[in-house]
Parts: C-alpha cells; structure tokens; sequence
C-alpha cells in the first residue's frame, strides 16, 4: 500500500517542491515526506480529507522547517561574513532563469511579502495543483476561509498584473 501511495504522488509532490525550492533540495524534502508519513501513518484520518492533502501538509511543514533553517544560515553567514560558496546545478540554474522570466517575476516581491499561510495556500492551489480542499487540509485550515482567503490573494495579484500591463 505505501509503496502505491508513493508511486502515485512522489512525481506531483517533487514538482511542487522543486518550483519552490529547486530540484535538489526537493529530492530530500519528498523522501522526508513520506519517510514522516511512513512513521506517521496513524495520524492520517481519511474522514478528514484525502491523503493528497495529508501529504502536502506534511511536505509544507517540513518545507518551512528547511525555509528556517536556510534563513539562519544564511544570517549567520552575513553575520559572520562568510562566504557559503553555493554551487547550484545547471538544472536548478536553468529553471532559475525560466522563472526569473515567467510571469512569477512580476510578482515575486507580493508573493514574499505575504503571510506563510497565505504564500502556502497560494502555491499548493497553483503550483501544486491542490484542490482548495486539500490545500485547507494540508494547512489545517477551514475550507471556506481557504477559498476567501485565495480569492482575496488572486484578486489582489490579478489587480497587480493589471498595474504593471
């Protein structure tokens, strides 16, 4: 059964996670996931959402856990002026550079400053491809305010693009 579970959800899950993070940090944040969900497995409660959800909030968590980690890094580092000499794969580059064009440039700095929660909510609908239902769950969040909150967020953003048209 976990062998299916991860058959049919690591490909989507590692997707999401390589747009917000890149492609190697996502390999060990999917093996994370269900490593957390393999012992986890008593936890998850069918009658409270699916498992997509249950899966995504587990990735999310681990997800801001590393988000933390990196920041204090890299606050030690300028603290300390070293110099953290990261190499990036040419792979993580390339998709660096598409995104750096895409349409996300336009509003990468709403997206940075908007709540975890929100940025969250946001990112597991659009890039993760969540129902609005999942990505609640995912976040322990009430469905409905998940759906007000994402229609004020993409209202917000759509007004943004139309700023900058």
């Amino acid at each position: 059964m976990f062998a299916e579970l991860f058959d049919e959800h690591a490909h989507p899950l590692h997707r999401y996670l390589a747009r917000r993070v890149g492609v190697d940090v996502a390999d060990d944040l999917v093996s994370e996931t269900f490593l957390a969900a393999m012992r986890g497995k008593e936890s998850y409660d069918p009658e409270k959402g699916s498992v997509v959800g249950w899966l995504y909030g587990i990735a999310t968590n681990l997800l801001r856990g590393h988000a933390k980690r990196e920041t204090r890094l890299l606050r030690t580092a300028e603290r300390y002026g070293v110099d953290l000499g990261v190499a990036e794969s040419l792979e993580h580059t390339v998709v660096t550079r598409i995104v750096a064009r895409s349409h996300l440039r336009l509003i990468a700095g709403e997206l940075s400053r908007m709540q975890t929660s929100d940025r969250d909510l946001l990112l597991l609908v659009s890039l993760a491809g969540l129902t609005v239902q999942e990505a609640a769950q995912a976040l322990a969040m009430n469905p409905a305010t998940a759906r007000s909150r994402l229609h004020r967020l993409r209202t917000k953003l759509k007004e943004l693009e139309l700023r900058h048209a």
